[in-house]
Formats: structure tokens, C-alpha cells, sequence
């Protein structure tokens, strides 16, 4: 949606590079914080980074206000097909993005996923992005501001079949195993449990003696 006086506003850009611009959108950008109102934000619709992905992929949308636990039993359900189609099938792969402040808890969802679901194999891009933000002005009749500004992304797939282990930012499927110090500690406890130990015997003969 544009503000009614966006003839007037005013665009700022930011770049990655250092140049005076970013010295004008970082203030830019606190005066919006303070005194302006964000009224519409959209981000590029391009495509994936991950080649070969199938049009009806489960897509998961982390954002940085949504809710990890809601994520995951969704996800986690329809990999495990307990909310597939009608024939009670489940989903092969999902792919899970975020951007900005929600690439960190993209990464989480895709962890914690991948100890529910076990064998999945995973392929991570990291990418940017363009958002436009219109903001809007704190009394009627000031100009508007128009931000574009370049954030960075995350895209990972997760999949039950095979993926091409030679694509850049692949990860074959975690092998979760006991380490050699729970396996130590789980023969001692089983061996306390039964069988009698060298002192346990040698206090029985003197008994027994």
C-alpha cells in the first residue's frame, strides 16, 4: 500500500559496501524508528538458491515473531505423516527460510527438526535479499520515506531421499551414537545391578569362612 503523499517521499538505499549512504540510512533508519510508522513491507519473490526443487514443496516461513513450537509440530507432523494427504502419506521435503533477525531461529527449527525426524539429508544456502519498507510520517501532511534496504537470507532443504552430495552446502544425515563414557557408565551401572563385585566375593567367603 503507498501513503497518499508519496509523491513526496523520499527513497533511501542501503548497500553492503562503505559508502556515505550507509551513514544516511543508518539515521534514516532511526528517524524512522522514532517518528515514523511502517505501514507496508515486501520483499523480493525470487527464487530459491537450491536448484531442483519440486513446485509443491512443504514451505516453511520462519519470521522473527513466529512461534518455534508451532513450526515444528507442523513440520514435524507432516514429515511423519500423521497430517499428509487423504491416503495418510507424508511430505519427502520441506525447505525451511528466513531472513534478517529470523535466520537464527530458521537454523533452530531446522536442528531440532532433524533430531524428530531422523535420516534427513540437508542443503543450506545463504543469500540476500531486497525489502522495500514505506514509512509513513508522524503528522499528516509530512513526506513519507521509502526504504530499500539488503538483508541477509537462509534457505535449507530438508530431505528423506538423496540429495547430490557435491551441491554446495550439502550435509548428509546425522548418526546419533552413545559416546564410549555413557557406554562406560551404562556397563558399570548394569554390573553393579548384577554381579557381585571383587569385594562384594571376598567379604561373602569370610562369611562363609
Amino acid at each position: 500500500m503507498e501513503p497518499s503523499n508519496a509523491a513526496h517521499s523520499t527513497t533511501v538505499q542501503q548497500s553492503t559496501s562503505f559508502s556515505p549512504s550507509v551513514l544516511v540510512t543508518s539515521s534514516s533508519s532511526k528517524l524512522g524508528q522514532r517518528n515514523f510508522r511502517r505501514i507496508s513491507r515486501i520483499e523480493d519473490s525470487r527464487p530459491y538458491p537450491i536448484p531442483g526443487l519440486a513446485a509443491d514443496i512443504l514451505h516453511m516461513r520462519v519470521k522473527e515473531g513466529s512461534k518455534i513450537r508451532n513450526l515444528l509440530r507442523f513440520a514435524s507432523a507432516r514429515m511423519q505423516g500423521e497430517e499428509g494427504d487423504s491416503s495418510g502419506t507424508s511430505v519427502r521435503q520441506v525447505v525451511f527460510t528466513g531472513s534478517g533477525r529470523g535466520v537464527t531461529k530458521t537454523i533452530t527449527c531446522v536442528e531440532i527438526l532433524k533430531r524428530k525426524v531422523a535420516g534427513l539429508h540437508q542443503v543450506s544456502k545463504l543469500y540476500y535479499k531486497t525489502v522495500n519498507e514505506v514509512w509513513e510520517g508522524p503528522q499528516q501532511g509530512t513526506p513519507g520515506m521509502t526504504m530499500e534496504r539488503t538483508i541477509p537470507a537462509i534457505c535449507i532443504l530438508l530431505s528423506k531421499d538423496p540429495l547430490d552430495p557435491q551441491e554446495p552446502g550439502y550435509q548428509s544425515p546425522q548418526i546419533l551414537s552413545v559416546s564410549a563414557e555413557d557406554t562406560e557408565g551404562c556397563t558399570g551401572l548394569f554390573r553393579s545391578a548384577h554381579s557381585p563385585t571383587p569385594q562384594d566375593t571376598t567379604k561373602r567367603l569370610r562369611l562363609d569362612g
